[in-house]
């Protein structure tokens, strides 16, 4: 009996071991391929730092025969475009969490909150294509004249909606990319809403709260952290999209204004345009920078909400 206890027990450690070990190499294995990723873009933009240095993030330029590059265009157009998908997303995203835990009937819930997941399925492509075909037209017939004629007419603020109507440029890519990122923060908000424990809420209802005051005043600080990583999740949707922004910012290298209407450039469109046609040499190099300002860019990104989410964890402790 013993001998059976004991060569269990002997089982039962080696497989422990094996199973920590088997952890630790996927572990290391994530921190080797982040590194090797790291090291091969720096390498292969090697040849543009050194031809250009700092100057290349402050240089609109980018000519490919004459080999002189900047990526003040993409860097500019790719930061705007995913500020006006969050200015988006982030409320529409609230509402629709929001209704489905607190507002929608029973028999609407799971199929309408499906509905939703499912956008997130769609291909970025299938949403590029109606954002050109179908998404533009309307908008330059309808929604920039309107633009114009409201927002357009304000002093500074109107400078933004500036330029003729063509339905394509920075303010439709943002546009594009609310609507291709609202399924994945609206899916976590609705989520860690549902985590709030029912009798905190019934609580705020029982002292004669509004249904906003108990999402305001107690969904939302007892969720704020998933609230939050589901806004970044969003953010980094948004700055990597490709395709659907290549289809509708317009791919132009040039910055003649302030105006969202106007055509610009991303980084993802910019490599999605030219890297299968650019030269070997600086071309090549400058867009291989691109992606490592990228990489930079959404390595900020994380930083930042790892250090708010880091913030907000020392206010609760504070508080308690």
């Amino acid at each position: 009996m013993r001998t059976t206890e004991f060569k269990s027990s002997a089982s039962s450690r080696l497989g422990d071991k094996v199973f920590g070990v088997m952890a630790k190499s996927f572990a290391w294995l994530t921190l080797i391929l982040l590194a090797g990723i790291i090291v091969a873009l720096i390498v292969a933009s090697w040849p543009s730092i050194r031809a250009f240095g700092i100057g290349f993030l402050f240089s609109d330029a980018w000519n490919p025969p004459m080999e002189d590059f900047g990526a003040l265009i993409p860097i500019y157009g790719t930061i705007v475009t995913s500020v006006i998908a969050l200015l988006i997303a982030v409320p529409v995203s609230f509402g629709i969490a929001l209704f489905l835990t607190e507002l929608a009937p029973a028999w609407l819930r799971r199929p309408l909150g499906t509905a939703i997941e499912l956008l997130a399925a769609i291909p970025s492509i299938v949403y590029g294509m109606w954002g050109l075909l179908v998404f533009a037209p309307i908008f330059a017939k309808y929604i920039q004249p309107a633009l114009q004629s409201t927002l357009g007419q304000v002093p500074v603020v109107g400078k933004l909606f500036a330029g003729p109507p063509l339905g394509i440029g920075l303010l439709s890519a943002g546009i594009i990319l609310a609507i291709m990122i609202i399924p994945y923060i609206a899916s976590v908000m609705r989520d860690v809403f549902e985590v709030t424990p029912p009798m905190l809420k019934e609580s705020a209802y029982g002292v004669g709260c509004t249904t906003w005051e108990v999402m305001w005043g107690v969904v939302l600080p007892y969720t704020k952290t998933g609230v939050i990583g589901g806004v970044m999740l969003g953010l980094g949707r948004a700055l990597g999209e490709t395709m659907a922004v290549t289809f509708v910012i317009g791919n132009t290298n040039f910055l003649n204004s302030a105006s969202l209407f106007a055509p610009g450039n991303s980084i993802t469109s910019a490599l999605a345009n030219e890297f299968a046609e650019a030269d070997p040499g600086l071309h090549t190099a400058a867009l291989m920078e691109l992606g490592l300002i990228l990489f930079v860019i959404t390595l900020i990104v994380l930083v930042v909400s790892k250090l708010l989410l880091q913030q907000l964890a020392k206010g609760e402790g504070a508080k308690s």
